[in-house]
């Protein structure tokens, strides 16, 4: 596993102990499909939420919340349809971001970050 990957699967980890502490439940980690992958999918009351970790070590190309450009957004959005396909979810679902910045310990909790 590279240094990034490792890093990546620390924030995912953190994220999700993070949210949990504020109500949510896990409903699965790492997500894939072909096209597409998400970070987490947890229960947040009757909601579905698809969240997407980002996490940076330095500033010198934007912070986390802005690394999520559109060819991201769509690879989520595939992975998100796939994925209430096969479960056969039919309640209310979005797309949260959560984003580890260097200088900031706690992370930033976007909800809603992007249209389902």
């Amino acid at each position: 596993m590279t240094r990034k990957q490792t890093l990546g699967k620390e924030a995912e980890h953190r994220a999700e102990q993070w949210l949990a502490r504020r109500g949510l439940q896990t409903v699965a980690r790492n997500y894939r499909c072909r096209g597409g992958e998400i970070d987490l999918i947890m229960y947040d009351d009757e909601s579905l939420v698809f969240v997407e970790v980002r996490c940076r070590t330095g500033s010198s190309h934007g912070g986390a919340l802005a690394s999520i450009g559109t060819g991201k957004q769509r690879r989520l959005m595939l992975a998100a349809q796939h994925y209430l396909q096969t479960s056969g979810w039919q309640g209310p679902c979005r797309f949260d971001v959560v984003g580890f910045e260097p200088d900031n310990e706690a992370p930033q909790w976007v909800r809603n970050a992007f249209d389902v």
